[in-house]
């Protein structure tokens, strides 16, 4: 109820509801009340995403976009004992992240993957490390990035950039069935 208010408010101010975007916590409830506003032609954004079984029910629900947070999902591995440091490419944050959008570009989902929340992959005593992830993920469908690494980046060379997600190529080597989530299911993961 509440962000249909807040789209009525800017409606009101002349603003069209496709402008705006209604963030919600990628929780049971958060996903299915944006399954509810999508089919109302009002954009959301689940965010908090730290699983995979989270990105399919919010792609199940048409999501217009997930924020996985590669970074926390580095942190909590970390703190079960992971390694301090990873190479990017097995980044645990990343590779849920590119499972997440290799899925939605496999099974035809519009649900844009759009990571934020980034971590030094090899550790922070590693110069450079600051944007491992952001370069790891360089061609998902959309990202934020905080002033401080866009800063970084822009010090780097070009080169240093190149495109490690690819729709096409990525739903091809997507090995998860499209399976329908339910509540048990997914409360019970």
């Amino acid at each position: 109820e509440r962000a249909r208010k807040i789209i009525h408010m800017y409606e009101e101010m002349g603003i069209d509801k496709s402008r705006i975007l209604i963030k919600l916590a990628g929780t049971w409830e958060g996903i299915q009340a944006a399954k509810i506003l999508q089919k109302e032609g009002i954009n959301c954004n689940i965010t908090l995403v730290f699983s995979f079984l989270q990105a399919a029910a919010a792609a199940q629900a048409g999501a217009y976009l997930i924020s996985p947070f590669p970074g926390r999902i580095l942190d909590w591995h970390k703190q079960q004992g992971g390694k301090e440091g990873y190479h990017p490419d097995a980044d645990p944050g990343v590779l849920a992240t590119k499972r997440m959008y290799a899925f939605f570009r496999k099974y035809g989902y519009d649900t844009i993957c759009m990571p934020s929340s980034w971590r030094p992959s090899r550790g922070a005593d590693v110069v450079g490390s600051d944007v491992d992830e952001i370069l790891a993920l360089a061609g998902v469908d959309e990202m934020t990035i905080p002033p401080a690494l866009l800063e970084a980046l822009m010090e780097r060379d070009g080169s240093e950039v190149t495109k490690q997600c690819d729709a096409s190529s990525d739903a091809a080597t997507c090995c998860d069935p499209d399976f329908k989530l339910t509540k048990d299911g997914f409360e019970g993961y």
